[in-house]
């Protein structure tokens, strides 16, 4: 479900923003083993968990968004397009991770080269990954706030609900007294 308020936006992306912290940091000690390759498997298996948390955190996974009525799903992929975001709002593949992880293909190529320098290798290499996991991550994170900012700004010039009409149609219940 979409935020409701800017209050709960703010405590959604603070705690996406933790979340990213602890995965970050698994992935530079992952990538602190002397092994090639298996820091960059760890950190597709993360992210392949992480983004879609994120987006389910905001709101805006693909099946959350299905649930908005038409007129408020063609608004919301629109931000989405707007914003630039493959990962938002569509079924996140290894196909788009490896894609992503591509990106910071300089700083894994740098990490793995690294690894061999004993000790002081390592540690440049967990440094790089945790970099590199925290950007990706947090850069996310700003962009489903982003996403989902806009989406109840325009919620909240409408007046309207975000749900389809056929859930917003039950009888109201009363509150116990």
């Amino acid at each position: 479900m979409l935020p409701q308020s800017m209050k709960e936006l703010e405590r959604i992306r603070n705690s996406c923003k933790k979340l990213v912290t602890r995965k970050a940091m698994l992935s530079g000690t992952a990538a602190m083993v002397p092994i090639p390759g298996t820091d960059v498997v760890a950190d597709v298996g993360m992210l392949m968990r992480l983004i879609p948390e994120i987006n389910e955190r905001f709101g805006l996974a693909e099946t959350q968004l299905a649930e908005l009525d038409a007129q408020r799903k063609a608004a919301a992929y629109g931000i989405i397009t707007a914003v630039g975001s493959h990962l938002i709002g569509h079924a996140v593949t290894r196909r788009l991770i490896f894609a992503l992880v591509k990106k910071a293909a300089a700083r894994y190529a740098a990490k793995g080269a690294t690894k061999f320098v004993p000790l002081v290798g390592t540690a440049v290499a967990g440094a790089l990954s945790y970099g590199a996991m925290k950007y990706v991550g947090n850069k996310h994170v700003e962009d489903c706030y982003r996403v989902a900012k806009r989406i109840l700004e325009r919620q909240a010039a409408e007046g309207r609900s975000a749900v389809k009409d056929d859930a917003a149609s039950e009888p109201p219940r009363l509150a116990a007294t």
